[in-house]
């Protein structure tokens, strides 16, 4: 009975230091990650390289920020509102930036361990070749990817291997693109992966009606297309705006929706 005994306690002790050492994997793929603080207890955030630490003046007398080795360990003293820090990398400069917030509690959370995808090529030839995900039709992946971005926590963000964000080309309202209902559009961000691009626009009712959303009734030359949200309220209501995703390929949004003609000037606007 008491060779049971002492075994049954070193399988507790070995479970619980399994427990202990838990380590929560967080990918860097450009978008800040947010780290979470229990006020007064230390959380280990491991980097595996030397790297700088920016700090905001603000946070001096409430956090405690301690490098080593590629390892970093914060403290915060008390409360602290969503806040960012920069990561420098001594050897690559790169930067990466951890969104911190410190709340009470009683329990330590578990370290975490940053891992820092493969640099994404950006040349023409090497970007049409992005690897494509398992099983996956590639305009479903970037459509996920981009809602979790938009409407998710930063830290549930599914990584996607081969993915970047990309600068907007189209930044006004896009009139053409529902033109038979009385909404705006408006582009806020745009991914690409391999040959697909897909541009978020945001929807938003400016009518007293609800609207319908049917991507058949979007005029552009589109590979596929979707939305958060199947309808837009009344203007005013929660319901009034929507993100629409808009896939093409081979080309951005730009070469795809149908702008309006520019507006010639006449005798009487000069001068």
């Amino acid at each position: 009975m008491k060779q049971i005994s002492i075994l049954g306690l070193t399988v507790a002790l070995v479970l619980w230091g399994v427990a202990a050492q838990a380590v929560e994997l967080m990918h860097w793929e450009r978008l800040p990650l947010a780290i979470p603080l229990v006020i007064n207890q230390e959380r280990v955030v491991f980097v595996d390289e030397s790297v700088r630490i920016g700090v905001p003046s603000s946070l001096t007398d409430k956090l405690r920020v301690q490098s080593t080795g590629g390892t970093l360990y914060l403290r915060a003293s008390e409360a602290i509102a969503p806040n960012r820090l920069q990561l420098q990398s001594v050897a690559t400069g790169e930067i990466i930036l951890l969104d911190i917030a410190a709340t009470p509690g009683d329990q330590p959370l578990e370290p975490v361990r940053i891992i820092k995808n493969a640099p994404v090529q950006t040349t023409e030839m090497e970007s049409s070749t992005a690897p494509v995900p398992e099983s996956t039709p590639i305009p479903v992946a970037l459509t996920r990817y981009a809602a979790q971005s938009l409407y998710a926590p930063l830290r549930t963000v599914e990584s996607l291997s081969g993915i970047r964000r990309v600068p907007l080309k189209l930044r006004t309202a896009l009139p053409t693109l529902l033109p038979t209902e009385n909404v705006s559009s408006t582009p806020i961000a745009a991914w690409r992966l391999g040959d697909y691009w897909l541009t978020a626009v945001k929807l938003r009712n400016l009518g007293s009606a609800t609207v319908q959303l049917d991507p058949r009734q979007l005029q552009a030359k589109l590979f596929a297309a979707s939305f958060q949200h199947a309808f837009l309220g009344p203007v005013g209501s929660a319901e009034d705006t929507t993100v629409a995703y808009l896939v093409t390929r081979g080309a951005g949004l730009e070469h795809a929706v149908l702008l309006p003609p520019p507006v010639a000037r006449g005798a009487d606007d000069e001068g």
